[in-house]
């Protein structure tokens, strides 16, 4: 009796604080069990029955009605829609034309000033005066040079990009990377996209969008640099350089240096001067005294020694 009861305690599944401990003992769901004992008393499997009442239905048939509902009423919208995107569309290209057309009207009246101006100074200051907007940037230059070219992967490009390489396409901090690594191997003028860079030049980005002194610029992007004949093989083995290469070669972003002769780089537009004047300082007193910092010391800035 007590043998059999035994039996049965080993046989029953008892419940144990350690989970490791009941799985090894158990590993069995009492679930499998039930579900052979069925299999063997019917002849198939067991299957959780459902069935749909009344309110189910009704519920069903209502889903059903808003959503015919809801694709009724955004069909309806959808010429609106359309018609408010087509306008914006024109306004946006209008504006874009006009923009054009005012920026052709200002290098016309720049170019009319520069021919004007050199006719006012004279041989000697003209040639001093181009040579200064050549050095600055305000001025059109032309010689031999690189051209350097970056460009996002293609769409569709997948490849398992490593962790220290970035994403497969061309940054803003790529562009200044670029631009400072040919100033730092002898550039006398650089320009992106057409865009001259001068001494208070920005390139940044605005969203997904690169900004080059606030004019947007898009891909392919080509970085041309007028300078000594030296300067694509020092710039091959720049910072900038070897880190593009590498990128091109695990993300697929396209990077390429080539010779260029006879360019030409546009003049940058005028950038707007800033001014510095010393500030009015208030007048030591007479009497001298104490001051802040000693005997006979004054905090005022004309004060000093």
């Amino acid at each position: 009796m007590s043998s059999e009861s035994g039996e049965g305690r080993r046989s029953a599944r008892a419940f144990t604080p350690d989970f490791l401990t009941e799985l090894f003992h158990n590993p069995l769901d009492p679930g499998y069990a039930d579900a052979a004992a069925h299999r063997a008393k019917t002849g198939r499997p067991a299957r959780p029955g459902w069935s749909v009442g009344p309110i189910g239905v009704a519920v069903i048939v209502l889903l059903g009605f808003l959503c015919a509902v809801a694709y009724r009423q955004t069909m309806a919208e959808e010429p609106g829609r359309a018609q408010a995107r087509s306008g914006l569309v024109a306004q946006i290209k209008q504006r874009q034309d006009e923009t054009d057309a005012l920026s052709a009207r200002a290098d016309e009246l720049r170019a009319e000033v520069s021919r004007q101006r050199e006719a006012a100074l004279g041989g000697s200051q003209a040639a001093r005066l181009r040579d200064l907007e050549a050095s600055t940037g305000l001025g059109r230059v032309r010689g031999d040079g690189v051209v350097v070219r970056l460009a996002d992967a293609p769409k569709g490009h997948d490849v398992v990009v490593g962790a220290n390489v970035g994403p497969p396409q061309v940054l803003y901090n790529d562009l200044q990377a670029v631009a400072n690594d040919l100033w730092g191997v002898g550039a006398e003028a650089i320009a992106i996209n057409g865009q001259r860079l001068t001494a208070t030049s920005t390139i940044r980005n605005a969203g997904e969008a690169i900004l080059v002194d606030f004019r947007p610029v898009t891909g392919p992007y080509e970085v041309s640099a007028i300078g000594p004949g030296s300067m694509r093989k020092l710039f091959e083995s720049s910072s900038s350089a070897l880190t593009l290469r590498k990128v091109a070669q695990v993300a697929g972003l396209s990077f390429a240096v080539r010779d260029a002769d006879d360019l030409t780089l546009p003049a940058a537009p005028e950038s707007r001067l800033r001014y510095a004047e010393p500030a009015a300082s208030p007048s030591v007193s007479s009497s001298g005294g104490d001051g802040p910092f000693g005997p006979g010391t004054s905090s005022s800035p004309s004060g000093g020694g």
